[in-house]
C-alpha cells in the first residue's frame, strides 16, 4: 500500500470518526497536535471531560485489527503528548481528562463506515 493512499485513508477515517463523535455530543477542539513525542489524531471536549481520541483506520485486516495498533509503547507516547498540550493549557487545563480510542473500518468516500468506539483507554483496556 502506497504511503499516499494511506495517508489519504487515515485523513478520511479522523472525519469519519470526527463526525461519528459529534453526533454523539463531542465538540472537536484540536486535529493532529504534534510534539516530539508523536501526534494526537483528535482532541475533544464531552461533559467538561478533554478526551484525547487516537484514530485507526482500516480498509482491511491485512495489518491487524485497528484495536491492536494501540500498543503500550503507542500509549506511553500518547501520554508523553498528553502532558505537552496539558502543559500549553496552563491553569485552563481541565481536571477531568481520558483517552479514546476510535477505529473506523471501511473505503475512503464509503457513506457508511463500521465505527467502533472504545472510550477511556488503558494499557490493558483494549
Amino acid at each position: 500500500m502506497a504511503h499516499g493512499y494511506r495517508k489519504t485513508l487515515g485523513d478520511w477515517g479522523e472525519q469519519a470518526a470526527s463526525t461519528y463523535l459529534e453526533k454523539l455530543g463531542y465538540e472537536i477542539i484540536a486535529r493532529n497536535f504534534h510534539t516530539r513525542h508523536g501526534e494526537l489524531d483528535l482532541i475533544a471536549m464531552k461533559d467538561k471531560c478533554l478526551c484525547f481520541i487516537e484514530v485507526k483506520t482500516r480498509s482491511n485486516h491485512a495489518y491487524g485489527l485497528g484495536e491492536e495498533a494501540i500498543t503500550a509503547k503507542k500509549l506511553q507516547a500518547m501520554l508523553a503528548s498528553i502532558a505537552v498540550y496539558l502543559e500549553s493549557l496552563g491553569n485552563e487545563a481541565p481536571i477531568e481528562w481520558q483517552i479514546d480510542a476510535v477505529i473506523v473500518e471501511g473505503y475512503k468516500g464509503d457513506p457508511a463506515p463500521m465505527i467502533l468506539h472504545f472510550e477511556n483507554i488503558g494499557e490493558d483496556a483494549l
